[in-house]
């Protein structure tokens, strides 16, 4: 009797990359409207630091992959790219921000240009705190 596969997501190596620091929110879409966490906590470095949930501070790629499940997992409505802000760039290192559509105030990242040319978050905050915080 056949079974079915467990796992249909994609393999890292059949993932897009990031060619640019703007890529990175794209991905992040897609990813999650996919409800890709292996795939979103590939967006990020193996040290990366996610300040999220709010109020919290998630370090290492593999509890950014747990936080991401999460995320996905109860999402309610699918994610949107939202508008970017100008990226600033100092070498090797990215600074992308966009303005988020739920007024959440600013989300910012910083990422880095990989050996192979690719671009990787290193930190992320998706939201802002909230005002009475």
């Amino acid at each position: 009797m056949d079974t079915p596969a467990k796992n249909t997501r994609p393999t890292n190596t059949a993932r897009e990359t990031a060619k640019t620091p703007e890529d990175l929110a794209r991905l992040f879409v897609e990813r999650a409207n996919a409800k890709d966490a292996d795939g979103l906590a590939a967006l990020y470095e193996p040290d990366a630091v996610l300040a999220f949930p709010p109020g919290s501070t998630t370090v290492g790629r593999e509890a950014i992959r747990a936080v991401c499940e999460r995320l996905v997992e109860y999402a309610t409505q699918p994610f949107a790219v939202e508008e970017p802000l100008p990226t600033v760039r100092y070498g090797d290192l990215a600074l992308t921000s966009t303005k988020p559509a739920d007024g959440t105030g600013g989300r910012v990242q910083v990422a880095r240009r990989q050996p192979d040319g690719t671009w990787l978050r290193i930190i992320d905050r998706p939201e802002a705190a909230p005002k009475d915080a």
